[in-house]
């Protein structure tokens, strides 16, 4: 079925609905496994960093080799929808064994969770890299595909504030290891809805059959490492990851070390989320207005202003801490819908220069760096933590030192805003826009030399 311009709302509700696996996994793990290493099993900060960012980088590698592979893939459901089922389902079992560690000793403790982790991450590269890259083959229009995100950052965000708000909740009400593996069963069963949705509420979707550009994994990766814009948004986004990577693994910490109130973090998450979940639409309508880059641009600046004003969160009352939380989250809502909207727009101008489609392996390079820049916001902020003489323990009730609270609410406030400024230097580079992206295709394939 061929790719059209405009799609129901059935089938953006259907793709969208994705999102509630990945931000599950995208968010639980960023939020809680730090803690539950340091807090929990009483590993170190620096070597808890490492289990965290080791299964990470390894998707790094493994990404545009899944992208590849769905290139390549032939099934009368597409070439994309079957790694959603497959790949999620495994998922979503290796997420419910992931906080459940025996107790077995510290060491392998540390590798059980280094293991699963390891695996989990293995899963969701076969779900994420898919799942991206089909809007570039669902439509071929410049501000549908912007219309596509909306849905798909608006269900993210709900999801996003449903397991992050709910995660350190559950582990709360129930207590100790035991709460984690609770919560670890219940996001488990998320990431499933999610999933199957999104297999199912695709069906019916109008996907243009791919046309795999010749060559090697490496000759592919070495034309999209050439496609200037495509690799200027991608530096962007990246530095962005690592600091929402900063930020996502400061929550916890922020709020039981530094505002010291019990159910701080779900209120953070809620005043975070929530305006995302409201202007999502607003920024749809901005970037229709201005285009995606100057609303990427905006969006970006509210981020790391409300980050900024995290930095006053020793001595500030609640109210302005949760206040700037709010903004954060309506900055952040933009930077998911823009970046996500134009990634589409530079593989199919790719496509629509050679002939020849790489859709997958631009998505596996793009969630590759993603993954990267989320894997190293933990493990900057863990190395923070040390730097601050975080004190780890097994019951979490150790009294943190003041140099500590305050590298809490750096990491988590001027490291973040300065990454998020930093990476607007390889965005006023960018140059794609509506008369770009919508130009005829050129159907002559193009040769890999």
């Amino acid at each position: 079925m061929p790719a059209t311009d405009r799609l129901p709302r059935s089938v953006r509700l259907g793709y969208g609905s994705g999102s509630v696996a990945t931000g599950a996994f995208g968010t639980v793990p960023g939020l809680m496994l730090l803690p539950y290493l340091t807090d929990s099993l009483g590993i170190a900060a620096l070597a808890a960093g490492f289990i965290v960012f080791a299964p990470k980088a390894w998707d790094v590698v493994l990404n545009p080799i899944a992208g590849r592979i769905s290139d390549r893939t032939v099934d009368p459901r597409g070439p994309r929808r079957p790694w959603l089922l497959r790949a999620g389902l495994t998922l979503s079992v290796g997420f419910a064994l992931l906080f459940a560690a025996p107790e077995m000793g510290r060491l392998a403790e540390a590798a059980w969770v280094l293991v699963f982790f390891l695996g989990c991450a293995t899963a969701y590269a076969f779900f994420q890299v898919p799942y991206v890259a089909m809007p570039a083959e669902i439509t071929d229009s410049y501000d549908e595909r912007t219309r596509l995100m909306t849905w798909r950052v608006a269900i993210l965000a709900f999801t996003i504030m449903l397991a992050g708000a709910s995660a350190p909740a559950i582990r709360d009400a129930v207590g100790g290891r035991a709460g984690y593996r609770v919560m670890g069963v219940v996001m488990a069963v998320i990431i499933v809805v999610g999933v199957v949705s999104a297999y199912v509420g695709t069906r019916r979707v109008p996907v243009a059959a791919p046309r795999p550009g010749a060559g090697s994994l490496r000759d592919q990766l070495r034309i999209v490492a050439t496609a200037d814009d495509f690799r200027h948004l991608l530096t962007t986004f990246v530095v962005q990851a690592l600091a929402t990577g900063c930020m996502l693994a400061g929550v916890d910490y922020l709020a039981s070390d530094v505002l010291g109130r019990d159910g701080a973090a779900t209120i953070l998450f809620v005043c975070f989320v929530g305006p995302a979940l409201l202007l999502t639409p607003v920024w749809t309508a901005i970037g229709t207005r201005i285009g995606k880059k100057r609303g990427y641009v905006a969006s970006s600046v509210v981020l790391a202003a409300g980050a900024l004003l995290v930095a006053t969160a020793q001595s500030a009352p609640l109210a302005l801490v949760f206040a700037a939380t709010v903004l954060i989250g309506i900055g952040y809502a933009g930077c998911q819908v823009f970046p996500m909207a134009m990634l589409p727009d530079a593989a199919a101008d790719d496509a629509r220069r050679t002939g020849s489609g790489r859709v997958g392996v631009y998505t596996g390079v793009w969630t590759a760096g993603e993954t990267l820049g989320l894997a190293l916001g933990p493990g900057v902020f863990a190395i923070v933590l040390a730097i601050g003489g975080y004190r780890s323990s097994t019951d979490g009730d150790v009294v943190q030192p003041d140099s500590a609270l305050t590298a809490i609410t750096l990491g988590f406030s001027v490291l973040p805003a300065a990454l998020i400024i930093l990476s607007l230097l390889w965005l006023r580079r960018y140059s794609l826009d509506a008369a770009h992206v919508d130009l005829p295709t050129d159907p002559a394939p193009e040769g890999i030399s």
